[in-house]
């Protein structure tokens, strides 16, 4: 019986810690796609462009920053012309695919707060240190600031090509790759 009972209070305490873990960071609304003008959403790296009535979710927040934060790295072009749309955020400017960048999401981006600091990203059994220049946006999207592209998903480390290179991902498994990431 009171291994029973132990059982039941570490499910109890697993299954509250969890609840309140995942609870930490809940939908914040939902917007409505509307079609991208004619030649108005990059597709470039595989980049999804709204879609007419369909519902996005978006998110204030993103999971608590730990030393070992899972996300999921996909690919963005930083460059003049890019599926990014305009310059980054943080500094203005464009950012060579030869460069170590990254967009996170709005809650990881913290107001800016982590703007043009550095983060570690692990993968593949590799690290790569890059440089945070933008806002991956939870909260908006499907507009033309942001390219007619959807509210990004709260979890999000968008690289550039330089990033995916060093941690040595086969170009054939580019776009969406389980990671971890750390501020550096």
């Amino acid at each position: 019986m009171k291994t029973y009972l132990l059982v039941l209070l570490i499910f109890a305490t697993i299954t509250c810690c969890l609840d309140a873990r995942l609870q930490a960071c809940q939908p914040s609304g939902r917007i409505r796609g509307i079609k991208p003008p004619p030649g108005q959403c990059n597709p470039e790296n595989d980049s999804d462009c709204c879609k007419q009535g369909k519902m996005y979710t978006t998110y204030k927040c993103s999971p608590p920053v730990t030393g070992n934060t899972k996300a999921v790295l996909t690919l963005n072009s930083f460059q003049k012309g890019g599926d990014g749309g305009g310059p980054s955020e943080c500094d203005n400017q464009y950012h060579s695919d030869d460069t170590p960048v990254v967009a996170l999401s709005t809650g990881w981006y913290s107001g800016g707060d982590r703007c043009l600091n550095y983060i570690t990203i692990s993968a593949n059994g590799r690290s790569v240190k890059a440089k945070v220049v933008d806002e991956c946006d939870s909260t908006m999207g499907c507009d033309d600031e942001h390219d007619y592209q959807p509210p990004c998903p709260n979890n999000i480390v968008d690289a550039s090509k330089a990033v995916w290179k060093a941690l040595g991902i086969p170009e054939g498994d580019w776009g969406d790759y389980d990671i971890t990431w750390s501020d550096a």
